[in-house]
């Protein structure tokens, strides 16, 4: 009998409305999803994912601040900071962390560096805490980041929805860096790609929602039962048996996050 768990690796469960996260939690069994990475953007983000995961142990909380957005002001950094060492038992990781490509997209006289010193502060906390670490990072800044995480030994580094060329890929592979595959594997090229050429063994599967996916998605709310499709999609290009990608997929996430 085929075993269809999965496990939502990334998922913003406090950016969705109320009604809409409450379906969510109820329908998990119905599409044998037994856990989801709900990761956080900010101080308030990681507050609301405390009371979720205390609320529902198969919703997992990680604590971060996203970098696509300014930098925090004030006190607001190191309120994080302290809420993450008061509940870090209650966390799996620290994440979503990383750095801001799509603002410097459209702001390309932006100062990196303060960025870089945050997301290294965040690394630092998670090797104190002994924790996983979930990124936010793409293409030209894959060799930033992977030099820090080397530079503090970091082994658990997990690159979400990671976009990068043969050269940024490579970082990642020489560590044993893990990925995410999100639903866009369905008609995207380049993460069809992606997928071809990482082995399975290092791979996960996400929704990254409420993010809302094109084509035959367009009309279609974002929801954990999609990775059902991601993984159909996995089987048919790496040529291996869906049985084998449910499993792999399911197992690699446990050991990543210590489920």
């Amino acid at each position: 009998m085929l075993n269809k768990n999965v496990i939502d690796a990334h998922v913003h469960l406090d950016a969705y409305k109320k009604a809409e996260r409450q379906i969510i939690i109820d329908e998990m069994e119905k599409f044998d999803v037994d856990h989801m990475i709900s990761v956080s953007s900010n101080l308030a983000s990681a507050i609301i994912n405390l009371s979720l995961t205390r609320k529902n142990s198969r919703v997992k909380a990680a604590f971060g601040f996203h970098p696509e957005q300014p930098l925090p002001k004030g006190q607001e950094l190191e309120a994080l900071f302290l809420f993450i060492e008061r509940f870090h038992d209650e966390m799996v990781a620290v994440g979503e962390i990383g750095l801001p490509y799509f603002r410097m997209q459209e702001n390309k006289n932006m100062d990196l560096d303060p960025y870089i010193e945050m997301l290294e502060e965040f690394i630092i906390i998670a090797k104190r805490y002994n924790k996983p670490i979930v990124l936010h990072v793409i293409r030209e800044h894959t060799p930033i980041v992977c030099s820090l995480l080397e530079k503090h030994s970091i082994e658990k580094a997990h690159f979400h929805w990671f976009k990068g060329n043969e050269k940024e890929i490579e970082y990642l592979l020489e560590n044993n860096y893990f990925i995410s595959i999100t639903p866009d594997v369905l008609y995207d090229a380049e993460t069809k790609k992606l997928v071809k050429e990482y082995p399975l063994t290092r791979m996960m599967v996400e929704t990254d929602g409420p993010w809302q996916y094109k084509e035959s998605f367009q009309h279609t709310k974002t929801h954990p039962k999609l990775i059902h499709q991601s993984i159909s999609e996995i089987s048919s290009i790496k040529g291996i048996t869906v049985e084998n990608v449910y499993e792999q997929l399911y197992q690699n996430t446990i050991n990543f996050y210590g489920l």
